[in-house]
């Protein structure tokens, strides 16, 4: 069942013409050039992951080699830490 406005217009928005082709009248694919059909799907099939970042962030890690270096600090500091407690928590 569509919307409809106060005097009973629906306000569901009507799709322009289309070409055969599936694509709006508008989208002139001659003017489209250099495009690369699966560009990225070697790299997204091999699991790279996008995440997006604040801005104070991106200041300070402005590129991917900063950001996974930073994260490997990290990931090392997690694992020292729960080492040391499993190393603890099994002396009593």
């Amino acid at each position: 069942m569509a919307i409809r406005d106060a005097i009973g217009n629906s306000m569901k928005k009507e799709s322009g013409p289309k070409r055969r082709n599936g694509m709006r009248r508008e989208y002139n694919l001659s003017q489209l050039q250099g495009g690369v059909r699966g560009k990225y799907y070697r790299r997204a099939a091999a699991g790279t992951n996008l995440v997006l970042i604040e801005p104070d962030l991106a200041k300070l890690f402005p590129d991917s080699e900063a950001v996974n270096r930073a994260l490997r600090v990290l990931a090392d500091a997690v694992r020292a830490a729960t080492s040391s407690k499993r190393r603890r928590s099994h002396r009593h």
